[in-house]
Protein backbone atom coordinates (compact mmCIF):
# COMPACT_ATOMS: atom_id res chain seq x y z
CA UNK A 1 0.00 0.00 0.00
CA UNK A 2 1.37 3.40 -0.99
CA UNK A 3 0.55 6.59 0.89
CA UNK A 4 1.99 10.00 0.12
CA UNK A 5 1.87 10.98 3.80
CA UNK A 6 1.70 7.76 5.82
CA UNK A 7 0.06 7.96 9.25
CA UNK A 8 1.57 6.53 12.37
CA UNK A 9 -0.12 3.37 13.65
CA UNK A 10 -1.83 5.32 16.40
CA UNK A 11 -3.03 8.02 14.02
CA UNK A 12 -4.26 5.44 11.53
CA UNK A 13 -6.20 3.57 14.21
CA UNK A 14 -7.69 6.81 15.55
CA UNK A 15 -8.81 7.95 12.09
CA UNK A 16 -10.27 4.57 11.21
CA UNK A 17 -12.13 4.48 14.52
CA UNK A 18 -13.61 7.90 13.74
CA UNK A 19 -14.88 6.56 10.43
CA UNK A 20 -16.26 3.42 12.07
CA UNK A 21 -18.32 5.50 14.49
CA UNK A 22 -19.63 7.89 11.82
CA UNK A 23 -23.17 6.47 12.04
CA UNK A 24 -23.48 7.96 15.53
CA UNK A 25 -22.94 11.49 14.24
CA UNK A 26 -25.51 10.91 11.49
CA UNK A 27 -28.16 9.96 14.04
CA UNK A 28 -27.30 12.79 16.42
CA UNK A 29 -27.66 15.42 13.67
CA UNK A 30 -30.81 13.70 12.38
CA UNK A 31 -32.48 13.99 15.80
CA UNK A 32 -31.50 17.66 16.03
CA UNK A 33 -33.10 18.26 12.62
CA UNK A 34 -36.32 16.40 13.40
CA UNK A 35 -36.71 18.26 16.71
CA UNK A 36 -36.06 21.59 15.01
CA UNK A 37 -33.42 22.57 17.56
CA UNK A 38 -31.67 25.07 15.27
CA UNK A 39 -34.99 26.83 14.60
CA UNK A 40 -35.61 27.15 18.32
CA UNK A 41 -32.15 28.70 18.76
CA UNK A 42 -32.53 31.11 15.86
CA UNK A 43 -33.24 34.11 18.12
CA UNK A 44 -30.35 33.46 20.47
CA UNK A 45 -29.08 31.20 23.27
CA UNK A 46 -31.53 29.14 25.32
CA UNK A 47 -31.24 27.02 28.42
CA UNK A 48 -31.51 23.31 27.89
CA UNK A 49 -34.67 23.27 30.01
CA UNK A 50 -36.37 25.85 27.77
CA UNK A 51 -35.14 24.07 24.65
CA UNK A 52 -36.55 20.77 25.93
CA UNK A 53 -39.90 22.44 26.54
CA UNK A 54 -40.01 23.83 23.01
CA UNK A 55 -38.86 20.60 21.41
CA UNK A 56 -41.01 18.25 23.47
CA UNK A 57 -37.98 16.37 24.82
CA UNK A 58 -36.67 15.05 28.13
CA UNK A 59 -34.42 17.80 29.58
CA UNK A 60 -31.64 15.50 30.78
CA UNK A 61 -31.58 13.39 27.63
CA UNK A 62 -31.67 16.51 25.47
CA UNK A 63 -28.74 17.98 27.37
CA UNK A 64 -26.71 14.86 26.64
CA UNK A 65 -27.59 15.20 22.96
CA UNK A 66 -26.81 18.92 22.91
CA UNK A 67 -23.40 18.61 24.54
CA UNK A 68 -22.45 15.95 21.98
CA UNK A 69 -23.57 18.29 19.17
CA UNK A 70 -21.59 21.12 20.76
CA UNK A 71 -18.49 18.92 20.89
CA UNK A 72 -19.02 18.25 17.16
CA UNK A 73 -19.20 22.00 16.47
CA UNK A 74 -22.88 22.11 15.51
CA UNK A 75 -23.94 24.06 18.61
CA UNK A 76 -22.01 25.94 21.30
CA UNK A 77 -22.37 25.16 25.00
CA UNK A 78 -22.09 28.09 27.40
CA UNK A 79 -21.05 27.81 31.03
CA UNK A 80 -24.64 27.97 32.31
CA UNK A 81 -25.81 24.97 30.23
CA UNK A 82 -27.27 27.29 27.63
CA UNK A 83 -26.73 26.59 23.96
CA UNK A 84 -26.41 28.74 20.87
CA UNK A 85 -25.89 28.20 17.14
CA UNK A 86 -22.56 27.93 15.39
CA UNK A 87 -22.04 28.50 11.67
CA UNK A 88 -22.70 24.78 11.12
CA UNK A 89 -25.78 24.91 13.32
CA UNK A 90 -27.12 27.80 11.25
CA UNK A 91 -27.26 25.41 8.29
CA UNK A 92 -29.80 23.27 10.18
CA UNK A 93 -32.30 26.13 10.35
CA UNK A 94 -35.35 25.67 8.14
CA UNK A 95 -34.86 29.14 6.65
CA UNK A 96 -31.11 28.81 6.06
CA UNK A 97 -29.70 29.30 2.59
CA UNK A 98 -28.69 26.59 2.09
CA UNK A 99 -30.64 24.52 4.60
CA UNK A 100 -29.45 21.03 5.42
CA UNK A 101 -32.37 20.31 7.73
CA UNK A 102 -34.42 18.49 5.03
CA UNK A 103 -31.48 16.25 4.13
CA UNK A 104 -30.64 15.52 7.78
CA UNK A 105 -34.31 14.65 8.35
CA UNK A 106 -34.36 12.29 5.37
CA UNK A 107 -30.96 10.63 5.67
CA UNK A 108 -31.71 8.58 8.79
CA UNK A 109 -35.31 7.58 8.12
CA UNK A 110 -35.86 3.95 9.19
CA UNK A 111 -36.13 2.60 5.64
CA UNK A 112 -32.76 4.11 4.71
CA UNK A 113 -31.17 2.85 7.92
CA UNK A 114 -32.50 -0.66 7.28
CA UNK A 115 -31.33 -0.61 3.68
CA UNK A 116 -27.77 0.39 4.57
CA UNK A 117 -27.83 -2.35 7.20
CA UNK A 118 -28.02 -4.83 4.32
CA UNK A 119 -24.85 -3.61 2.60
CA UNK A 120 -23.01 -6.87 3.30
CA UNK A 121 -25.73 -8.91 1.60
CA UNK A 122 -25.85 -6.48 -1.33
CA UNK A 123 -22.09 -6.73 -1.84
CA UNK A 124 -22.31 -10.53 -1.75
CA UNK A 125 -25.21 -10.82 -4.18
CA UNK A 126 -25.38 -7.52 -6.09
CA UNK A 127 -29.12 -7.48 -5.36
CA UNK A 128 -31.15 -4.33 -4.69
CA UNK A 129 -31.20 -4.06 -0.91
CA UNK A 130 -34.17 -1.69 -0.82
CA UNK A 131 -36.29 -4.19 -2.71
CA UNK A 132 -35.08 -7.01 -0.46
CA UNK A 133 -35.85 -5.12 2.77
CA UNK A 134 -39.05 -3.24 1.89
CA UNK A 135 -40.53 -5.62 -0.67
CA UNK A 136 -41.00 -2.86 -3.28
CA UNK A 137 -38.73 -0.52 -5.21
CA UNK A 138 -37.99 2.94 -3.82
CA UNK A 139 -40.41 4.74 -6.18
CA UNK A 140 -43.32 2.46 -5.29
CA UNK A 141 -42.48 2.82 -1.60
CA UNK A 142 -42.69 6.60 -1.76
CA UNK A 143 -45.89 6.43 -3.78
CA UNK A 144 -47.43 4.20 -1.12
CA UNK A 145 -46.14 6.34 1.77
CA UNK A 146 -47.07 10.01 1.21
CA UNK A 147 -45.34 11.18 4.38
CA UNK A 148 -42.05 9.63 3.26
CA UNK A 149 -42.59 11.02 -0.23
CA UNK A 150 -42.93 14.53 1.24
CA UNK A 151 -39.72 14.08 3.28
CA UNK A 152 -37.89 12.84 0.18
CA UNK A 153 -39.18 15.70 -2.00
CA UNK A 154 -38.13 18.28 0.59
CA UNK A 155 -34.65 16.76 0.82
CA UNK A 156 -34.20 16.63 -2.96
CA UNK A 157 -35.42 20.21 -3.39
CA UNK A 158 -33.08 21.48 -0.67
CA UNK A 159 -30.14 19.62 -2.22
CA UNK A 160 -31.02 20.99 -5.64
CA UNK A 161 -31.14 24.55 -4.39
CA UNK A 162 -27.55 24.22 -3.18
CA UNK A 163 -26.22 23.24 -6.60
CA UNK A 164 -28.57 25.22 -8.86
CA UNK A 165 -26.39 28.38 -9.03
CA UNK A 166 -23.22 26.52 -10.13
CA UNK A 167 -25.20 24.64 -12.79
CA UNK A 168 -26.76 27.81 -14.16
CA UNK A 169 -23.37 29.53 -14.18
CA UNK A 170 -21.68 26.69 -16.05
CA UNK A 171 -24.16 26.44 -18.95
CA UNK A 172 -25.81 29.02 -21.23
CA UNK A 173 -29.53 28.23 -20.97
CA UNK A 174 -30.47 31.47 -22.78
CA UNK A 175 -29.77 29.84 -26.14
CA UNK A 176 -32.79 27.54 -25.74
CA UNK A 177 -36.49 28.16 -26.30
CA UNK A 178 -38.21 25.35 -24.42
CA UNK A 179 -36.57 23.16 -21.77
CA UNK A 180 -37.89 19.79 -20.60
CA UNK A 181 -36.65 18.83 -17.14
CA UNK A 182 -37.00 15.05 -17.10
CA UNK A 183 -37.52 13.60 -13.64
CA UNK A 184 -37.33 17.17 -12.36
CA UNK A 185 -39.04 16.58 -9.02
CA UNK A 186 -40.67 19.69 -7.61
CA UNK A 187 -39.01 21.85 -10.29
CA UNK A 188 -36.29 23.55 -8.27
CA UNK A 189 -33.65 23.65 -11.03
CA UNK A 190 -36.09 24.43 -13.83
CA UNK A 191 -37.67 27.26 -11.84
CA UNK A 192 -34.23 28.72 -11.10
CA UNK A 193 -33.40 28.67 -14.82
CA UNK A 194 -36.69 30.26 -15.84
CA UNK A 195 -36.37 33.01 -13.24
CA UNK A 196 -33.09 34.12 -14.78
CA UNK A 197 -34.08 33.62 -18.43
CA UNK A 198 -37.47 35.25 -18.87
CA UNK A 199 -37.80 34.29 -22.56
CA UNK A 200 -37.42 30.57 -21.93
CA UNK A 201 -40.34 28.18 -21.36
CA UNK A 202 -40.25 24.94 -19.42
CA UNK A 203 -41.86 21.52 -19.07
CA UNK A 204 -41.51 19.73 -15.74
CA UNK A 205 -41.83 15.98 -16.30
CA UNK A 206 -42.03 13.39 -13.54
CA UNK A 207 -44.17 10.62 -12.09
CA UNK A 208 -47.80 11.51 -11.22
CA UNK A 209 -47.34 11.41 -7.43
CA UNK A 210 -44.36 13.79 -7.80
CA UNK A 211 -45.75 16.45 -10.13
CA UNK A 212 -49.11 16.60 -8.35
CA UNK A 213 -47.40 18.55 -5.57
CA UNK A 214 -45.17 20.66 -7.84
CA UNK A 215 -47.76 23.23 -8.93
CA UNK A 216 -47.57 25.22 -5.69
CA UNK A 217 -43.77 25.31 -5.86
CA UNK A 218 -43.84 26.64 -9.43
CA UNK A 219 -46.43 29.25 -8.47
CA UNK A 220 -44.39 30.42 -5.49
CA UNK A 221 -41.33 30.63 -7.75
CA UNK A 222 -43.30 32.89 -10.10
CA UNK A 223 -42.78 30.74 -13.20
CA UNK A 224 -46.04 28.78 -13.46
CA UNK A 225 -47.15 30.92 -16.44
CA UNK A 226 -44.13 29.67 -18.44
CA UNK A 227 -43.84 26.15 -17.06
CA UNK A 228 -46.24 23.22 -17.38
CA UNK A 229 -46.10 20.15 -15.14
CA UNK A 230 -46.60 16.93 -17.08
CA UNK A 231 -47.02 13.49 -15.51
CA UNK A 232 -45.43 10.52 -17.20
CA UNK A 233 -42.82 7.77 -17.10
CA UNK A 234 -39.35 8.06 -18.62
CA UNK A 235 -39.57 4.46 -19.82
CA UNK A 236 -42.65 5.16 -21.90
CA UNK A 237 -41.89 8.49 -23.55
CA UNK A 238 -40.65 12.01 -22.82
CA UNK A 239 -42.03 15.42 -23.87
CA UNK A 240 -41.39 16.51 -27.44
CA UNK A 241 -41.17 19.99 -29.00
CA UNK A 242 -38.33 21.02 -26.68
CA UNK A 243 -34.86 22.01 -27.85
CA UNK A 244 -33.18 21.10 -24.55
CA UNK A 245 -33.85 17.96 -22.53
CA UNK A 246 -32.34 18.15 -19.06
CA UNK A 247 -31.77 15.28 -16.63
CA UNK A 248 -30.28 15.87 -13.19
CA UNK A 249 -29.41 12.84 -11.05
CA UNK A 250 -31.63 10.53 -13.09
CA UNK A 251 -29.30 8.13 -14.87
CA UNK A 252 -27.40 7.26 -11.69
CA UNK A 253 -30.63 5.71 -10.37
CA UNK A 254 -30.54 3.00 -13.04
CA UNK A 255 -28.40 0.22 -14.46
CA UNK A 256 -27.11 0.43 -18.03
CA UNK A 257 -30.08 -1.38 -19.58
CA UNK A 258 -32.62 1.00 -18.06
CA UNK A 259 -30.44 4.02 -18.89
CA UNK A 260 -30.37 2.98 -22.53
CA UNK A 261 -34.17 2.81 -22.59
CA UNK A 262 -34.42 6.32 -21.12
CA UNK A 263 -31.84 7.71 -23.53
CA UNK A 264 -33.51 6.05 -26.52
CA UNK A 265 -36.79 7.74 -25.57
CA UNK A 266 -34.90 11.03 -25.34
CA UNK A 267 -33.39 10.42 -28.78
CA UNK A 268 -36.85 9.89 -30.28
CA UNK A 269 -38.13 13.12 -28.74
CA UNK A 270 -35.16 15.44 -29.34
CA UNK A 271 -35.03 17.31 -32.69
CA UNK A 272 -31.90 17.12 -34.79
CA UNK A 273 -30.82 20.58 -33.56
CA UNK A 274 -31.64 19.77 -29.93
CA UNK A 275 -29.39 19.18 -26.95
CA UNK A 276 -29.36 16.69 -24.09
CA UNK A 277 -27.85 18.02 -20.85
CA UNK A 278 -27.05 15.48 -18.13
CA UNK A 279 -26.15 16.63 -14.62
CA UNK A 280 -24.41 13.90 -12.64
CA UNK A 281 -21.46 13.06 -10.45
CA UNK A 282 -18.38 11.67 -12.19
CA UNK A 283 -16.33 8.99 -10.49
CA UNK A 284 -12.82 10.21 -9.71
CA UNK A 285 -9.60 8.27 -10.39
CA UNK A 286 -8.47 5.61 -7.90
CA UNK A 287 -7.91 6.73 -4.29
CA UNK A 288 -9.81 10.02 -4.79
CA UNK A 289 -13.38 11.26 -4.38
CA UNK A 290 -14.85 9.24 -1.49
CA UNK A 291 -18.16 11.14 -1.51
CA UNK A 292 -19.08 10.05 -5.04
CA UNK A 293 -17.93 6.49 -4.42
CA UNK A 294 -20.11 6.33 -1.31
CA UNK A 295 -22.96 7.70 -3.41
CA UNK A 296 -22.28 4.83 -5.81
CA UNK A 297 -22.87 2.38 -2.95
CA UNK A 298 -26.05 4.28 -2.09
CA UNK A 299 -27.22 3.69 -5.66
CA UNK A 300 -26.44 -0.01 -5.28
CA UNK A 301 -28.51 -0.20 -2.09
CA UNK A 302 -31.41 2.04 -3.04
CA UNK A 303 -32.66 2.41 -6.58
CA UNK A 304 -30.24 -0.16 -8.00
CA UNK A 305 -28.20 2.19 -10.19
CA UNK A 306 -24.60 3.40 -10.15
CA UNK A 307 -22.34 6.41 -10.47
CA UNK A 308 -20.25 6.44 -13.66
CA UNK A 309 -17.04 7.66 -15.26
CA UNK A 310 -16.92 9.98 -18.25
CA UNK A 311 -16.13 7.03 -20.49
CA UNK A 312 -19.13 5.07 -19.22
CA UNK A 313 -21.45 7.99 -19.95
CA UNK A 314 -19.92 8.30 -23.40
CA UNK A 315 -20.65 4.65 -24.15
CA UNK A 316 -24.26 4.93 -22.95
CA UNK A 317 -24.83 7.99 -25.12
CA UNK A 318 -23.19 6.46 -28.19
CA UNK A 319 -25.39 3.36 -28.10
CA UNK A 320 -28.51 5.53 -27.77
CA UNK A 321 -27.71 7.69 -30.81
CA UNK A 322 -25.98 10.64 -29.11
CA UNK A 323 -22.53 12.15 -29.30
CA UNK A 324 -20.89 13.42 -26.13
CA UNK A 325 -19.72 16.87 -27.22
CA UNK A 326 -18.61 18.50 -23.98
CA UNK A 327 -18.06 17.93 -20.28
CA UNK A 328 -18.40 21.06 -18.16
CA UNK A 329 -17.12 21.17 -14.58
CA UNK A 330 -18.95 23.31 -12.02
CA UNK A 331 -18.00 24.85 -8.70
CA UNK A 332 -20.22 22.20 -7.09
CA UNK A 333 -19.33 18.48 -7.03
CA UNK A 334 -21.42 17.85 -10.16
CA UNK A 335 -20.54 17.79 -13.84
CA UNK A 336 -22.58 18.82 -16.89
CA UNK A 337 -22.46 16.35 -19.78
CA UNK A 338 -23.55 17.91 -23.07
CA UNK A 339 -24.73 15.57 -25.83
CA UNK A 340 -26.34 16.00 -29.24
CA UNK A 341 -28.08 13.60 -31.63
CA UNK A 342 -25.81 11.88 -34.15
Amino acid sequence: MSEEYPLSKLQAASELNRLINGYQQTQVIHVAAVLGLADHLAEGPLSCEKLAELAGANPRALYRLMRALAAMGVFFEHSDSCFSLTSMGECLRSDADPSLRPWATFIAQPHRWQTWGHLLQAVKTGANAFQEVLGVDSWTYRQQNPEQNAIFNAAMTANSERINPPIITAYDFSSHIRIADLGGGQGSLLAAILKIHSDVQGVLFDLPHVVESSHLFLQEAGVSDRCSAVAGNLFDSVPEECDLHLMKFILHDWDDEHCRRILQNCRRAIPSHGTLLIVEYLIDPPNLGPAVKLSDLNMLLGPGGQERTREEFGNLLHHAGFELVNVLPTSAPVTLIVARPT
